[in-house]
Order: C-alpha cells, then sequence, then structure tokens
C-alpha cells in the first residue's frame, strides 16, 4: 500500500504543472494525443492476444500496405479501436459516461468484426468465461454497471487512481459484452480521466502478467492493490511523457542519459518501471528530459 500511496501523493503535483505547462499549446496537446493512438491501440490489441506489432499497427492506421498476411478482423479490430481512442480524446468532455455511451463506444469497436453482437450486452444463455472466473448472468449485467458508475460517482473524494482501478476491475469481473470487454474497459478508464481533467493512460503490454494477477487479486480478496499500482505507473508515465514535452525539455533515451550523467543503465531502468524518476516510456524505449535529475 505505500507503494500506491506514494504514486496518490505524486499526481496532484504532476496535474498542477501540467495545466501550468499547457497554456497555450492546443496544437501540440493534439500532436501527443494522435501521435499516441497507434500505441494505445497496439497495446490494448495485444493484451487480447492480437498478433501485430505496433510497427504493423501504424502502417494499418496510416493505410500502408504490410509485408505479411493479416486477417481482416485484425486490420478491423485496429481501425475500429483508433476511431474509439480518436473519438474518446475529443468527445469525452462533452457527455457523462451512461450505459448508451458504453454501448456506442461497443458498436464502433465491433462492427464489421462482428455485426451480431455490436453495441449490446450479453443477453438470453451468453454466458462467457475468463480463466477459472465465470462472468455474472446476462439479466444482471445493467444492474451491476448502473452500481459501478454510480459507486465511481459517489466517490468523487477518493483518489482518481482508486477509483478508476475499483471501476476497470468491476467492469471486467462483470464481462457485459461477449467480445471487446478488455478493451472497452480501457477505453472506459480514459473517457473518465479526461472528463475529470487528467491526461489518458496507456496500459501496456508489457504489464499484461501484472494486469491479469490485478483481477485474480480482486477476484479472490475483493480488494484492488495491484490494479492502483498499475492505474497509478500508467498516470504518472503519462504526465512525464507530456510535461517532457510541453516544458520544451531535450528529450533522450535512458540509455543516453546514463552515458551522459555516468549511471548504471539498469538502475536507472528499475526506477523508470517504479516511476521514482520522471522517465516514461515510448515506442518501447525509455526516454527522459535531459534536464531532469
Amino acid at each position: 500500500m505505500a507503494k500506491t500511496q506514494t504514486v496518490f501523493s505524486k499526481i496532484q503535483p504532476l496535474r498542477e504543472r501540467y495545466y501550468k505547462a499547457s497554456i497555450g499549446k492546443d496544437a501540440l496537446i493534439k500532436l501527443i494525443s494522435e501521435a499516441e493512438v497507434a500505441e494505445q491501440v497496439y497495446n490494448s490489441n495485444a493484451i487480447e492476444n492480437s498478433t501485430l506489432s505496433l510497427e504493423e499497427t501504424e502502417k494499418i492506421l496510416l493505410q500502408i500496405d504490410l509485408d505479411r498476411f493479416i486477417t481482416e478482423r485484425e486490420i478491423f479490430e485496429a481501425k475500429n479501436l483508433a476511431r474509439v481512442v480518436s473519438y474518446i480524446d475529443k468527445r469525452a468532455k462533452e457527455q457523462e459516461l451512461t450505459l448508451e455511451v458504453i454501448l456506442s463506444l461497443h458498436k464502433m469497436l465491433i462492427s464489421n468484426i462482428r455485426d451480431d453482437i455490436a453495441g449490446r450486452f450479453r443477453k438470453d444463455d451468453e454466458y462467457v468465461r475468463v480463466a477459472s472466473h465465470i462472468a455474472p448472468a446476462p439479466k444482471e449485467i445493467t444492474e451491476r454497471l448502473e452500481k459501478m458508475l454510480a459507486e465511481y460517482n459517489a466517490a468523487s473524494h477518493e483518489s482518481i487512481i482508486k477509483r478508476i482501478a475499483r471501476l476497470h476491475l468491476s467492469f471486467e469481473y462483470t464481462h457485459p459484452f461477449i467480445d471487446g470487454n478488455g478493451r472497452i474497459g480501457r477505453a472506459i478508464n480514459n473517457y473518465l480521466l479526461i472528463r475529470e481533467g487528467f491526461v489518458p493512460v496507456n496500459i501496456k503490454f508489457i504489464d499484461r502478467s501484472k494486469y491479469y494477477e490485478a483481477f485474480k487479486e480482486f477476484d479472490e480478496r475483493g480488494v484492488t492493490t495491484i490494479m492502483e499500482e498499475i492505474v497509478g505507473k500508467a498516470l504518472t508515465n503519462s504526465y512525464h511523457k507530456r510535461l517532457a514535452y510541453l516544458e520544451g525539455k531535450k528529450i533522450i533515451t535512458l540509455l543516453e542519459y546514463a552515458k551522459n550523467n555516468k549511471l548504471s543503465h539498469s538502475n536507472l531502468i528499475n526506477k523508470a518501471t517504479r516511476q521514482t524518476i520522471e522517465a516514461f516510456l515510448e515506442k518501447g524505449i525509455w526516454k527522459i528530459a535531459e534536464s531532469d535529475k
């Protein structure tokens, strides 16, 4: 818990710095968001077993031909999720998150993949299992999701990290759709973060095993500690990246930074992973603003 508390205490100062640094820089903020779409799509799809690399995801979104055969499904998964990510970035502030919004995001995500289930919750005898977890019965879905949103809204005095972690775990526990639950769940996290004036997060494929551990912890013990740590680190990472650009610093790789400052690269990577230095992961490479120690 101590680790999570440390992350909680970091968010407000980073958020204040971000607000200050972002004044008059709407065009740069838009560029950062647009450049991040492919990474968001790659990571979220990779967590769900997509075979696409980040480079292939970028090519699909830029409509560049690929060097190997890719199924039509994987192409639509990339393009549709990119639409969802871009839509949320532009529209989240305009509309409260409701079950109708969740359904419309799902329709956007699953259209041309499985139109028979796009934009609707599981019904009748449509049960799903994730590992050893059998999701609640279809008739419970609406009530569970309404409760999830009500609890999220009622806890506005709590840390955003706690609230997002709890909501995400509750959503995935309910597994309201036949397909697309993980991707919609991670998209909803960002919908709410953006609505509340925070920056979006990117839960990375490299954190996949820890991410699944968080679901196991919630399933078995009803606690959210691991997910809080994942969300907290993803949020600080997102702020570190945006601040490096918005504060106009020179951005270098952590390897260069280690050489320039005669420091151990592996030690710096450990610190970056724990987010105890202002490093951030961009396209799989750890980077940092040069002036930071």
